[in-house]
C-alpha cells in the first residue's frame, strides 16, 4: 500500500488553517514588544517577557506531538489538536491588547506578558500537528511541495497580519495613537480581526482534510519486529530524544542559529527602527512617532512574509535543480546579508529591500528543514519527532531571550540595533552549518 498523490487543492485546503495561525502569529511578533512597551515595559526586558513563549513551546509541542501520534477521533488524530490551539490562540488575541482592562486585578504589563504566553502556547498547540499532517498524508516526492505551499499560506496569513495595523491607521482613518497605557485602536481592532481569521481558517481545514485512519498508516509502514518495545506514555518522548536520526541531530544547530536570529528580529526590531532609523530618543516608546515606526515595522514584516509566500512557489523546482541544501544555504545568506544591512539603511523605506532578502531566507526556513528531515523519521512517530523538532526553536529563542535583553542594555548602550546584527550573523553561522547536514530522503 503506498499513499496517493493529492491534487494542489487538497494539498491546499490540508495546509490553509496555517493562514489563520499566522496571521494570529504575526500581529504578536509584530506587536507584542509594542503593547508591552504601552503597559510600561522598558526595552532590556521586552526579552524576558518574551522568554515565556518559547519557554511553553518547549514544554507543549513534544507533548502535543506525542498524543497526536497516539489519539484517534471522529476528527482523526491531528485535527482535534490544532482545533483547540485554535480556540485557545484566539482568546489570547483578543485580550492581549484588553490586558489593561484587568488593571484592578494585576497590573496590565502582566497580564499581556501572560496572554503573550497563552497565545505561544496555542499557537504551539496548532502549529506542529501541521506539520506533521502534511508528513502523514503526502508521500515521499509530494513533501517539499506540501511544506512549500505551507509556506505559501504562512505567507500570506502573516502578510495580512503584519500589515492590518497599518492599513486601518493610514487608509481606513482608525486613530493609531497611544494614549498613557492603552493600546491604539487600530491594534485592538487588528487582533480581533486575526482571532476571528484564525477560527474560520482552521475549520477549512477540519472539514475538507481526511486522515489516514491508524490501520491504514500500519500497512503504509510496517512496524519492524525486531524493533524492542518502548516505554510507555510521556517517557517515549525522552527516549525518542535520545534516539532521534542522526539528520535531525545535524539540522538541530541550523536551527539553532536560525531561530536564535529570527527572535532577536521580532523582539528589537520595533525599538531599533524607531531610534536607529528615526532618530528617535532610546526612552520614547509613547510617542506618536514612535507608534508610527511600530506601524511600519509592521509593514516591513509584511513585506518579508510576502515575499516568503511568492518564494515558496519556487522552493521545489530550486530545490529540485540545486538541491535542498544548497537551496537553504543560499537562502540564509541572503537573509543575513538583509539584516545587516538594516545597519547601513539610510532611512525607512531602504528597510525594503533588507526585508526582501529576509523574505528568502523566511520561506527556506518554514519548508527546507522539515522537507529534509520528513525523510529521515518513521511515519508512526511522525507527530512526536516534529515536536521534539521544535527544542532546536525554542530553546535558541530562551537563549536569546535570557542575554539578548542585558545584551542591549549593558553591550549595546541600549542601542537595539546592534541585536538585529547579530541576528544577521547568526543567520550566515547557520548556512555554514547546513553542509553537515544528511539529507537521506533527496528527492
Amino acid at each position: 500500500m503506498k499513499k496517493r498523490k493529492l491534487s494542489f487543492l487538497e494539498i491546499w485546503n490540508m495546509s490553509f488553517g496555517f493562514l489563520g495561525i499566522q496571521m494570529g502569529f504575526a500581529l504578536q511578533n509584530a506587536n507584542a514588544s509594542r503593547i508591552l512597551q504601552i503597559f510600561g515595559a522598558d526595552v532590556h526586558e521586552l526579552s524576558w517577557f518574551w522568554l515565556v513563549a518559547p519557554l511553553t513551546g518547549l514544554i507543549v509541542q513534544p507533548i502535543i506531538g506525542h498524543y497526536s501520534d497516539r489519539t484517534w477521533t471522529r476528527l482523526g488524530r491531528r485535527r482535534p489538536f490544532f482545533l483547540t490551539g485554535a480556540i485557545l490562540a484566539s482568546i489570547g488575541l483578543v485580550l492581549m491588547p484588553k490586558a489593561d482592562m484587568f488593571v484592578a486585578f494585576l497590573p496590565a504589563l502582566w497580564v499581556g506578558a501572560g496572554m503573550l504566553m497563552i497565545m505561544d502556547a496555542s499557537f504551539n498547540v496548532a502549529m506542529e500537528p501541521f506539520r506533521a499532517l502534511v508528513a502523514d498524508n503526502l508521500p515521499s516526492d509530494q513533501r517539499t511541495l506540501g511544506f512549500s505551499i505551507q509556506t505559501v499560506l504562512i505567507g500570506i496569513g502573516a502578510v495580512v497580519g503584519s500589515w492590518l495595523p497599518y492599513v486601518l491607521a493610514n487608509w481606513m482613518g482608525v486613530s493609531n495613537e497611544a494614549v498613557l497605557g492603552k493600546v491604539p485602536l487600530n491594534l485592538l481592532i487588528s487582533f480581533i480581526i486575526g482571532a476571528l481569521v484564525l477560527l474560520a481558517s482552521i475549520l477549512v481545514t477540519v472539514i475538507t482534510t481526511k486522515e489516514y485512519t491508524p490501520e491504514e498508516l500500519a500497512l503504509l509502514e510496517p512496524e519492524d519486529p525486531a524493533e524492542p518495545e518502548e516505554t510507555t506514555g510521556l517517557l517515549t518522548i525522552f527516549s525518542d530524544f535520545v534516539k532521534m536520526p542522526k539528520t535531525m541531530r545535524q539540522l538541530s544547530w541550523v536551527q539553532f542559529f536560525s531561530w536564535f536570529g529570527l527572535f532577536g528580529m521580532w523582539v528589537f526590531s520595533t525599538p531599533a527602527i524607531a531610534h536607529h532609523i528615526y532618530g528617535l530618543p532610546l526612552e520614547d516608546s509613547q510617542s506618536r512617532t514612535y507608534q508610527d515606526a511600530g506601524d511600519w515595522v509592521g509593514v516591513l514584516f509584511g513585506i518579508y512574509n510576502a515575499v516568503s509566500a511568492v518564494f515558496a512557489f519556487f522552493l521545489p523546482v530550486i530545490a529540485a535543480k540545486f538541491g535542498r541544501k544548497t537551496t537553504h544555504v543560499i537562502s540564509l545568506i541572503i537573509g543575513g546579508l538583509g539584516l545587516i544591512s538594516i545597519y547601513f539603511a539610510p532611512n525607512q523605506y531602504w528597510l525594503i529591500v533588507s526585508m526582501l532578502a529576509v523574505g528568502i531566507a523566511w520561506a527556506s526556513i518554514l519548508a527546507m528543514p522539515y522537507a529534509i528531515l520528513a525523510g529521515s523519521i518513521p511515519a508512526r512517530k511522525m507527530g512526536v519527532y516534529m515536536g521534539i523538532f521544535n527544542f532546536f526553536i525554542v530553546i535558541p529563542q530562551i537563549i536569546n531571550a535570557l542575554i539578548g535583553g542585558p545584551m542591549v542594555q549593558y553591550l549595546y548602550g541600549g542601542n537595539a540595533i546592534y541585536a538585529i546584527v547579530i541576528s544577521g550573523v547568526s543567520f550566515l553561522l547557520a548556512a555554514a552549518l547546513v553542509f553537515r547536514v544528511e539529507d537521506v530522503d533527496e528527492v
